[in-house]
Formats: structure tokens, C-alpha cells, sequence
């Protein structure tokens, strides 16, 4: 019977001819504190322990972190050594009762877990074709920085260890110092705001081919490492073939016909997860890692509908919940101490020292052998060392297979740490940007020509805002005289690895027209149709990948070199299946919050509440098109919206009704005055508001489509009073101005319960009332005073003169006329955003 025990079994003899088999018993579950027991003793309420405790720093380390916009990479492993052999976890309390040995084994397997999922994703992410695209340059780099990077790593493991007789550490140690991590490297590129700079899109495909390139050493060095090598290198190989050849046309079929109209449900979601774990399986029996496996079947899945559902409901959690497991798993094996086991402090820093200089030195000599500026060649260099959980997986690799040690593996650990820690900093020092010395020129709609193009910026955050933007610039008037010049640019949330591929994709834009790349091409097609079905507009399509809380400087410096004249972003509510406003996504609200006192030029939020709704509805019947109101209060911000509206009077389906709200007390809205020079100001207000209203009304007696009503009204209750009277349900659309810094009797009150001030207060109110709620919403900010983009810093003093010469300066000579209608016999184009499919772009 003894010979059938396992290690953890025991016989023991009672004496009295009874046997008793004693065994180590894994429990999984307690009584709890009530019946005096330690929950701590059982695995899965310490797993739950460990897994929010390192959650929970690695959230800490991330707050601290984040003033120095550092990639979420250096949070986490620095939460995993704090939490882990070098912190927490050496002393006796935590290391006996958070992480016993025993806890160990779960940790390992739940952490194994997490890779071979995430592996998984990143191949769903990769694309070969880009890889197959990428230019000289490119390659050049990665070529040199394999080059040199890994005879210099191979020979500092035995600088460090010199009697060290296994070569697999130097193999790992080579591997590891070559590679260059592409998602971090974006988001240090994009807290930088250089995604969009030569070196830094070099940067990025380079690291994409350096990602790829490293996968296929490391499972070589595996392979190599095995006992019996050439049949584990031969069965891989096989594996990948079989792959290639058998699978993916198998999953093909499989998708093909068990999804119909491309709607695929949980039952797809379990098969391709389930077919993770067997890939990783096969992989891992034939010699190679099983991640290899994961990432083979994320290569080979079809891309479509379905890798995108995939992706939804798969990323957040592998990445939020079970990566910070590998992490931790890192940190436990991590131990500062040993760096200088056989060595001492000043060889162990001379080493670390050394694994910055090669991709540095090789990437440089690149760059200048093909033109580059130097800053931009050290700078890609720099880039090039950015190291992240690639390198730690080869690292944890080459532990687990006891290629490395804890000095070797702990040593190289912290030189990649320090590596990405540094990145960011030095780029953004280097590339600050410099304040302007000498005035910015303003860029408003009432001081362009009205022979010159019409620039806009248009915002996009989901194809949800296509269409209503699309007809609003389609009602903008382009004509031979003034074209408008329309940028389209997709907001995208850099999250990480498929959100960085989009800047690689936008790249090669022009030589992959064929090819659909979700939202952004979706959008992107929209816009190109619009230019292709209208006269006098041309459409730029560009996609921004940015962090929100950096996204507005983005668009604030698209909107610099591109010179527009306005911005439309949208607003961060959408229209529900109610008819009501919903707030989908709430961090869009400070990006327009900081875009309204950034930008270098006026700027307009767009309410949609189905503006391409009424459009198809009136071009259905025979009538007056589209009906605009736009309420004048008074001010620049109301002259910037009365602007656009008079340019928007010029088209065809468009009849415009300019309402003017005056009070008993005075003749326009005013400033409420405080003292003599801030009067002065207000009185000139009143009278560029006068001048400028009375131009609009010489112009519109020849436009029979425009309309101008004054309304007598004393407070903000009788203003919105006034226009629930207006035959609201005919207007399609208000225009109106945002009203910063002014306080007129027209809208008193208004602010008392307003939902979003960043709107102003008419505007809020036109938004939130009941009686607005089939009517779409612009409202315009002037860019000035209001707005900090571009403009001079002015001091105390002299801050009333400065303003009263800036207002007659730059309003008081203003002659603007709408650009004249040559559309008049052109169909209204009504866009089919979510009609296009692949073979449309």
C-alpha cells in the first residue's frame, strides 16, 4: 500500500492495527471569522487578497505617476517590486501570511493564464500587411538594432556573470535587449504629442517589426533550449504551418456558416476562447511556449465583426484584471539584493549603464545615413529603448526554463524599468513647445474674406456624430468663391495596443484604400463621399489617438497648422432611442471644455438631436428646405454665430430667421456695468452689435430667404418664453452664441440651474428644455478674449485699454458678406454613413 502514496502522503501507524494516511489538504473554502477560523488559510479568499492588493497599488502608482505622463508599464512594474521580494513581500508578516510558498503555484498558473489570453489579442491586432509595407527606414532600424543590441547583450551576461557556462541566459539576455515594446511606445509618443511627427511613425512600425521579430527568437530559443531541440523546433514549425494552411481556412468555413448576417453571439465568443487554451496547449507540448500558440490563432483569426466582439468583451478584462497577476509574479521574482552576488555595485551600474548604448548608437547611425536631424535621430533612438511586457515575458521565460537567475533576471528587470522611466521625460523636454513671442493672428469667421476658402476642423468621436456633422457642413455654403476646406478627424482613446495600430494604419492610408478598419475607415468613407457628391469642398480625413485628458491639445495643434478658421466638436450627450440626451461617454465633456479655452480659433459645439433626420424629411417634400433660427443676445461671441448663420442664408434649401431679444432698459443686451472703463467697453459692445446687425439686415432685404424679428423681453424666464412660441417644431437647428464673460438682463437666471455651463446660458437652456427637444443646437464661442489658444498673456495693467483697442481694432472695420449661392440647382446630399461597406473605401 506504501508504494501507491504520493510525496505529501504519510503512514501512520496507530498501534492498535489501524493504518492512517495523513496528506497536505489544499482548502478552498472556510467557516469564517465566526467560527475562529483564518480565512487567509484557504487558497481562494488569499488569491482574492493578492489579486486587489496588487490591483490596488498598481491604480496608486498610476495616480502618482501620471503628472509625468509615464506608460501604465512603469506603474506596474514598479507596484510588482514594491508589492514583491524587494518590498512588501521581504518582510516575515507578508511573506508568511499574503504570499506563502504554497500561494505560489495558483499565482503562476492564474498569471500563465493572463499571457496566453493576452497573446491572443495581440495577435488578433497584428497585421502582416503593414509589417510587408513598411519602408527602408524602417526596417533599417530593426535591422540595426538586432545587429547590435544583441551581441552586446549576449556579452554583458558574461560581463556580469564571467563563469557562467549556460549560454540559454546570454540567448535570453540578447533577445530581450533587441526588442522594443510598440504598445508603450505609443503612449509615450501620444503624451508627447509627436504620433503624428516623421520619426515618430518611423518609431512605430519599426517597434511593430521589432515585436514580431522578437516573438519568433524567443520561440526559436525555446526550442533550442530543450532536450531534445531539433524535434521541438521541427514540431513548431509544423504547428505554425498547420496554422496557416489547415485552421485558418477551417475557421473561415466555421464562421461562415455558423454566424448569420454577421451576428455572432456568446457561442462564438466561448469557441474562439476555448480554441486559446487547446492552441496554447499544442504549442507547449511541442517544445515552443504556450503563449506561441495563442498568438498563432489571434494571427490566423479572420478579422472582422467578429474580432472586434472579441475584443469588447475580452480586452478590458485580461488587461485590468489578470495582467497585473504577471506583474506581481515579476516583482516576487525580482530581488534587488542579489544584483551584486559575485559583484559589486559599480559593475552591476556600469552593466545597466551598457543596455542603453546599443539601440541608441545603432538607431542614430541610421537615421543619419538617411537625412534625419540629429535631435530626431537621438530621440529615435531613445524610443527605440523602450522596453516593455515583451521584454519581461522573454525574461520570464528565460526563469522558468532556469536560463536565468534571480541576479541576471533581476538586473535586467530594473535596466528596462529605468529605460521607459526616462523616455518620456526627455522627449517632452526636448520637444516643449516653445509660447509664441509675436501675436497670434485671429482666426474668427467674421474677419475671413469672403473670397478666400473656409476652413473647419470637425471633431468625430463614433460614427454616431457622422451624419448631423456632415449636413451642417453641408449647409455651410460652400461655393467657387469660398470653398470650404474640411478636416475630418476621428478622436480615438488610446487604451492601448489596437487603438496605437490605428496611427500605423493612417500611415499607409494612401496605398490601403481597400482595406476597413472598423469605425475610423467607416467615418473616413463618409466624409470621402461627401466630397465626392458635393461641388467646392474637399475633405482631409486624419485620425488622433491621445489620452483624454491630452486630447484637446490634439486638435488645438491640428487646428494651429492647419490654419482652420473654426472648430466643431460635438457635444459629449447623444441623442437616445427616447428622443432624450444621454451621456455615453463623460470624459468627452472636459476634452470640449478644454478645447472652448484652448483653441487658437473660434469654436462651435454641436447639439445633434437628428439634423440628417429633418433633412431627408424635407427633401422628401416640395418646401422651404431646412428652417435655422439664430438668437442674438449680443456680444462677439453672438456676431461669431450671427456670422456663420449669415454664411449658412447663402444656401439654397436653407431659410434663416435671426431673432434679436431686446430689453425695455436698453436697446441690445449689455455688459452689467461695474465701473467707468468696464462701461466703456460695454457701450462699444453695443455698438459693433448695432453696426454689425444692421450690415446683416442690408444684406438680407436681396435674400428673401432670411428673416430678422426683434422680441421685447426683460429676464432669462421671458427670453425662453418667447422662443417656446416661435413655432419651435418648424426649425431645424439654433444658432447661438456662447456668451463667455457676458451678463446681460436677457438671460438672468438662466445659470441658476444650469446642466452645463460650458455652453453658456442660452445655450444650456436650449438644451435641456422640453420644448427644444426635436431641435438641433450650435452654439459658438468667438475666438478673443474668451478663448487662451495663441493669444498674449496681458498683465493687470492695462488689461481695459488692451480690450477696448482689440474690440475697435479688430470689429470695427468689418465689411463681411456671405459668399454668393451657386448651388441652387444641387440636390441636397444626404449621407449613407452606415450604409458603406469594404469594398466602398
Amino acid at each position: 500500500m506504501g508504494a501507491n502514496l504520493t510525496k505529501d502522503e504519510k503512514l501512520i501507524e496507530n498501534g492498535v492495527g489501524n493504518t492512517q494516511i495523513c496528506y497536505t489538504k489544499n482548502l478552498t473554502r472556510s467557516g469564517g471569522l465566526w467560527r475562529a477560523e483564518n480565512p487567509l488559510a484557504t487558497s481562494l479568499p488569499l488569491f482574492v487578497l493578492q489579486l486587489s492588493l496588487i490591483i490596488l497599488i498598481i491604480r496608486i502608482m498610476m495616480l502618482i505617476l501620471k503628472p509625468l505622463r509615464q506608460p501604465r508599464i512603469v506603474a506596474e512594474i514598479l507596484a510588482g517590486v514594491l508589492l514583491g521580494g524587494s518590498g512588501l513581500a521581504s518582510t516575515q508578516f507578508i511573506h508568511s501570511h499574503v504570499f506563502p510558498v504554497k500561494s505560489l503555484m495558483t499565482l503562476e498558473t492564474v498569471a500563465n493564464l493572463s499571457m496566453v489570453y493576452y497573446m491572443f489579442l495581440v495577435g488578433l491586432e497584428t497585421d502582416f500587411t503593414l509589417i510587408l509595407r513598411a519602408g527602408k527606414k524602417a526596417y533599417s532600424v530593426v535591422l540595426a538594432g538586432f545587429v547590435v543590441a544583441m551581441p552586446v547583450g549576449y556579452g554583458l551576461f558574461y560581463k556580469l556573470q564571467p563563469k557562467a557556462s549556460n549560454h540559454g541566459g546570454a540567448i535570453f539576455w540578447a533577445v530581450a535587449l533587441a526588442c522594443t515594446n510598440f504598445p508603450d511606445l505609443a503612449r509615450i509618443l501620444a503624451n508627447v504629442k509627436l504620433l503624428r511627427s516623421e520619426f515618430g511613425r518611423t518609431a512605430l512600425t519599426s517597434a511593430l517589426i521589432s515585436d514580431l521579430c522578437c516573438w519568433v527568437f524567443m520561440v526559436v530559443a525555446m526550442a533550442l533550449l530543450h532536450q531534445g531541440k531539433y524535434f521541438a523546433l521541427g514540431s513548431t514549425i509544423a504547428f505554425i504551418i498547420f496554422c496557416v494552411f489547415a485552421l485558418r481556412p477551417a475557421l473561415k468555413w466555421i464562421i461562415r456558416h455558423t454566424a448569420k448576417e454577421d451576428n455572432y453571439n456568446d457561442f462564438h465568443v466561448c469557441f474562439v476562447l476555448t480554441g486559446v487554451i487547446v492552441c496554447g496547449f499544442i504549442a507547449d507540448a511541442c517544445g515552443a511556449h504556450s503563449i506561441a500558440g495563442a498568438f498563432m490563432l489571434g494571427v490566423i483569426m479572420p478579422k472582422g465583426d467578429l474580432t472586434d466582439t472579441i475584443m469588447e468583451k475580452v480586452e478590458d478584462f485580461v488587461s485590468g484584471i489578470l495582467m497585473p497577476l504577471f506583474f506581481l509574479i515579476v516583482g516576487l521574482r525580482v530581488k534587488i539584493g542579489h544584483i551584486t552576488y559575485g559583484t559589486n555595485w559599480a559593475n552591476a551600474f556600469f552593466v545597466i549603464v551598457l543596455t542603453f548604448i546599443p539601440k541608441i548608437l545603432s538607431t542614430y547611425c541610421v537615421s543619419f545615413l538617411y537625412g534625419m536631424p540629429a535631435l530626431d535621430g537621438l530621440s529615435l533612438g531613445l524610443l527605440m529603448n523602450t522596453k516593455g511586457l515583451l521584454s519581461l515575458i522573454i525574461l520570464c521565460t528565460g526563469r522558468d526554463l532556469k536560463a536565468l537567475d534571480n541576479q541576471t533576471f533581476s538586473i535586467l528587470v530594473l535596466a528596462f524599468w529605468l529605460m521607459t522611466l526616462v523616455v518620456g521625460p526627455i522627449l517632452s523636454f526636448t520637444y516643449k513647445r516653445s509660447r509664441r513671442t509675436r501675436q497670434y493672428k485671429r482666426r474668427t469667421i467674421q474677419s475671413t474674406k469672403p473670397d478666400t476658402d473656409f476652413r473647419i476642423l470637425v471633431c468625430i468621436h463614433s460614427m454616431r456624430n457622422v451624419s448631423g456633422m456632415i449636413n451642417l457642413l453641408q449647409n455651410s455654403n460652400p461655393t467657387q468663391l469660398s470653398p470650404i476646406n474640411v478636416f475630418a478627424v476621428h478622436l480615438v482613446e488610446l487604451t492601448g495596443r489596437s487603438s496605437a495600430m490605428l496611427i500605423v494604419h493612417d500611415t499607409y492610408s494612401s496605398t490601403n484604400k481597400g482595406r476597413s478598419r472598423s469605425n475610423s475607415d467607416g467615418i473616413a468613407s463618409a466624409f470621402e463621399s461627401l466630397e465626392s457628391h458635393s461641388n467646392n469642398v474637399s475633405v482631409q480625413p486624419l485620425t488622433v489617438v491621445s489620452a483624454y485628458d491630452s486630447m484637446h491639445e490634439d486638435i488645438c495643434s491640428l487646428a494651429e497648422d492647419k490654419r482652420v478658421t473654426l472648430i466643431i466638436i460635438p457635444f459629449h450627450k447623444q441623442l437616445s432611442m427616447d428622443g432624450g440626451l444621454e451621456d455615453s461617454n463623460p470624459p468627452l465633456r472636459g476634452v470640449n471644455q478644454n478645447v472652448f479655452a484652448n483653441a487658437p480659433c473660434s469654436v462651435a459645439i454641436f447639439v445633434d438631436r437628428g439634423l440628417n433626420a429633418s433633412m431627408r424629411r424635407e427633401s422628401n417634400h416640395a418646401g422651404h428646405g431646412q428652417r435655422f433660427a439664430m438668437l442674438f443676445i449680443g456680444g462677439p461671441d453672438d456676431r461669431e454665430a450671427l456670422a456663420y448663420a449669415w454664411r449658412m442664408s447663402g444656401h439654397s434649401s436653407v431659410s434663416l430667421t435671426v431673432v434679436r431679444f431686446v430689453s425695455d432698459e436698453q436697446n441690445a443686451a449689455q455688459l452689467n456695468p461695474r465701473e467707468n472703463k468696464e462701461e466703456e467697453c460695454n457701450n462699444i459692445e453695443k455698438q459693433l452689435d448695432d453696426e454689425y446687425l444692421e450690415k446683416f439686415r442690408q444684406d438680407a432685404k436681396c435674400n428673401p430667404s432670411v428673416t430678422y424679428i426683434e422680441k421685447l423681453t426683460n429676464n432669462g424666464e421671458e427670453t425662453l418664453k418667447t422662443i417656446s412660441t416661435m413655432e419651435h417644431h418648424e426649425y431645424d437647428l439654433y444658432i447661438v452664441g456662447r456668451g463667455e464673460g457676458i451678463e446681460s438682463p436677457l438671460t438672468s437666471g438662466l445659470t441658476e440651474w444650469s446642466d452645463c455651463p460650458e455652453l453658456g446660458a442660452l445655450g444650456d437652456s436650449l438644451v435641456s428644455a422640453s420644448f427644444t427637444s426635436n431641435v438641433s443646437v450650435l452654439i459658438v464661442q468667438q475666438h478673443g478674449e474668451g478663448s487662451s489658444g495663441g493669444g498674449e498673456e496681458l498683465g493687470q495693467v492695462g488689461v481695459e485699454e488692451e480690450h477696448t483697442g482689440r474690440l475697435k481694432e479688430q470689429f470695427g472695420h468689418m465689411t463681411w458678406q456671405p459668399p454668393p449661392r451657386d448651388n441652387a440647382d444641387k440636390e441636397p446630399f444626404v449621407p449613407r454613413a452606415a450604409q458603406y461597406n469594404e469594398d466602398e473605401y
